[in-house]
């Protein structure tokens, strides 16, 4: 594939990972395990609420085609294929999911030197026709989405956004919900290895006149330790620790307290995730 611009879901995606990834309310246990022929089993269980829910994902590659089949505690089963290189620079992913037949979705993604294009279609009696283009380089890029209703012919969503990228510090504009909504983002690394960085995000909705201010950060302690914190202006405080225990595997804490309603009941998380 092309080193292009990425696709319009990167755009901003740097600082929503650093402000967002990784902080949870639940508890979570992953266990992953791998064969010599390609074969990946995870196995996930979610304890959230007092309810506890699970799954179970399977992965299988061969040649230019991988199969992911994800089968979940209420029967639910949704398989995944994507196929490269069917046509030069393209990328095929097709999705279903059972016993849903009404699920089923189609997306190509196409990567150039200066651009990308992907498009998603439903395939159903209800279809929907999702549409993102990225135009530029890997240090600034331009992009747009759109998303059609054919049954009803109304546009369901259309997102415009712009990057600037250096090899120490990223930022994005993006103006989404049909025009309602301004997020601007900024996040600058700290060291070489991008483990240190910190981020700042501002986002205006128009229709009520409401101004919502992120700023959080993360710092490697060691090459095992990472601590991230986050703060909005309407008082939710977030902090996470994350260590790899073993190779490859990884235990997160994280809490979330509102710091304007002490007496509200604090947040918290704990994941664990083994890995060969």
């Amino acid at each position: 594939m092309s080193k292009g611009p990425g696709f319009f879901s990167d755009i901003g995606k740097k600082a929503k990972d650093l402000l967002t990834k990784d902080y949870n309310s639940d508890q979570k246990f992953t266990v992953s395990t791998y064969s010599d022929a390609g074969v990946a089993l995870t196995s996930t269980a979610v304890k959230k609420g007092g309810l506890s829910t699970g799954d179970v994902a399977s992965q299988f590659k061969f040649r230019n085609a991988v199969v992911d089949v994800k089968v979940d505690t209420e029967s639910n089963i949704s398989t995944t294929l994507t196929l490269t290189e069917i046509l030069p620079s393209t990328k095929t992913i097709a999705s279903f999911k059972l016993p849903d037949y009404n699920s089923g979705k189609l997306e190509v993604q196409y990567f150039h030197n200066h651009a990308t294009f992907t498009t998603a279609f439903g395939l159903n009696q209800s279809p929907f026709i999702d549409v993102s283009t990225t135009i530029g380089t890997p240090s600034i890029a331009f992009g747009a989405e759109a998303g059609y209703d054919a049954t009803s012919g109304n546009f369901t969503k259309y997102t415009a956004g712009i990057s600037m990228t250096k090899p120490d510090s990223s930022a994005a504009i993006i103006l989404g919900d049909k025009g309602d909504t301004m997020r601007a983002s900024y996040v600058h690394h700290l060291d070489q290895y991008n483990k240190s960085a910190a981020a700042g995000e501002i986002t205006r909705r128009f229709s009520t006149n409401e101004n919502t201010f992120t700023v959080g950060g993360s710092y490697a302690v060691d090459h095992l330790t990472v601590v991230k914190a986050k703060l909005n202006n309407h008082g939710r405080l977030g902090a996470l620790l994350q260590h790899e225990v073993i190779p490859k595997s990884v235990l997160t804490i994280s809490g979330e307290v509102d710091t304007k309603n002490l007496d509200k009941n604090p947040r918290f998380g704990l994941a664990i995730a083994l890995k060969p």
